[in-house]
């Protein structure tokens, strides 16, 4: 399904080719994201478990986020609110608007089934671009503080600061 298409960018749901081409471009930045991650993605895609919208950048494929219809784990578990997990861009196509028009149909899509969108972010400097885009759409923290390994952490609590250590965020989509 396409969701969007102008110029050089089309936002569309899930392909299996996509699959190898995210693979190969996260490779190409030093990541590693398994081809039985995004396997793992399109099968629940195909079973309406999950919307992967894919962004198409001059014909290659540049990111994606998922839409879960509703929150698994977190504060947001029993609100019944959709949950945005997993947002990327590949570092080529950074700083081209596709992570906002990306952001843009996922949010028209939760909309079709919640007034509220919900998602977590890592707290560390490596999601600093992620945690600035979202408060300058409108998410605001939900006043849980932040979480470790799936729980929220208690004041002085120890962790580590790595891809565990999160934030929630609400966002009230209106007209």
């Amino acid at each position: 399904m396409i969701y969007y298409n102008e110029g050089d960018l089309i936002i569309r749901s899930m392909s299996y080719t996509d699959i190898e081409a995210f693979v190969l471009g996260f490779a190409g930045q030093g990541w590693n994201k398994p081809a039985e991650q995004f396997l793992t993605y399109y099968n629940e895609q195909e079973n309406n478990l999950r919307k992967i919208i894919v962004a198409e950048y001059k014909g290659n494929t540049a990111g994606y986020v998922t839409l879960l219809p509703f929150a698994k784990v977190g504060p947001f578990a029993d609100k019944g609110f959709p949950e945005i997990v997993d947002f990327n861009v590949l570092i080529p196509y950074q700083k081209k608007g596709i992570g906002n028009r990306l952001m843009d149909v996922t949010e028209q899509l939760a909309k079709e089934v919640s007034d509220n969108v919900t998602l977590a972010v890592g707290m560390h400097s490596g999601y600093g671009t992620a945690q600035r885009m979202y408060v300058k759409r409108g998410y605001i923290p939900d006043g849980s503080g932040v979480w470790y390994k799936d729980r929220p952490l208690e004041p002085y609590g120890a962790c580590e600061n790595d891809d565990e250590l999160i934030l929630f965020f609400v966002k009230e989509l209106t007209c």
